[in-house]
């Protein structure tokens, strides 16, 4: 992927913030020249960011020299709606070991789904990583569209077509969204709108290979949950 065709305030910024997105959705360290190429720019622009941000902390390169988020990210990270966070992380973890699926929060960003904090399931053999950070479009996967069920049709993306909008009002009908081999080939979710005063709209949802239980079961113990985020939240 290039860089957008607009023209940033700080070009060299816009360059540093987009390699720690692209380094967030990757799924393996990456190396300088992968890095250049998503970018669209020479190499030894990618080495020079790239060491400003490892300077800070932001990234940090392996033995091999392959680039990936550091630690510093995290902290930063646990400081946006620390408040939400706070409250939510102990009912994903309780829905997460209740149905052993990945429990994670995402939040709307502009026209994208973020993934704020993620749990796996206690004692699993096997279960999905949902990584905080992970975006994608709303339009896409069952938090997306469980978030923009409690959104006024003029407040969705421009991007939101015909068959996205009709499964949206169908979550927005029956109080939950799902989806299938959206996001990730392959994989199903069920997602509950949360609704929190004082912050983005936001959904509670699991990702899961198979189920027994029926998506309304799951969506219903989800909305317990953001049920009581919200009441710890204030409403």
């Amino acid at each position: 992927m290039s860089e957008s065709t607009r023209r940033p305030a700080s070009q060299t910024l816009s360059r540093g913030i987009r390699i720690l997105e692209v380094l967030a959705d990757a799924r393996e360290p990456l190396t300088i020249d992968e890095v250049a190429r998503e970018l669209g720019v020479h190499r030894s622009i990618a080495y020079r960011l790239t060491r400003t941000l490892e300077d800070h902390g932001l990234v940090v390169r392996d033995g091999a020299g392959r680039v990936h988020l550091g630690a510093r990210m995290a902290a930063l990270a646990a400081g946006v709606a620390n408040d939400l966070q706070a409250e939510a992380l102990p009912e994903l973890t309780a829905v997460a070991n209740d149905l052993g699926m990945t429990c994670f929060l995402a939040v709307l960003d502009r026209d994208e789904c973020v993934t704020l904090a993620s749990i796996e399931p206690r004692g699993a053999v096997a279960s999905v990583a949902q990584r905080p950070g992970t975006r994608h479009p709303v339009t896409v996967g069952a938090p997306g569209k469980a978030i923009l069920s409690v959104l006024d049709e003029s407040e969705w993306p421009s991007a939101v077509g015909a068959a996205p909008r009709a499964e949206v009002r169908d979550a927005a009908a029956r109080g939950f969204a799902t989806s299938h081999d959206e996001v990730i080939p392959g994989l199903a979710s069920v997602a509950v709108p949360l609704v929190a005063r004082g912050h983005a709209p936001a959904a509670i949802s699991v990702v899961h290979v198979a189920a027994a239980l029926d998506p309304a079961e799951i969506a219903a113990r989800l909305t317990r949950s953001a049920d009581a985020i919200r009441a710890a939240l204030g409403g």
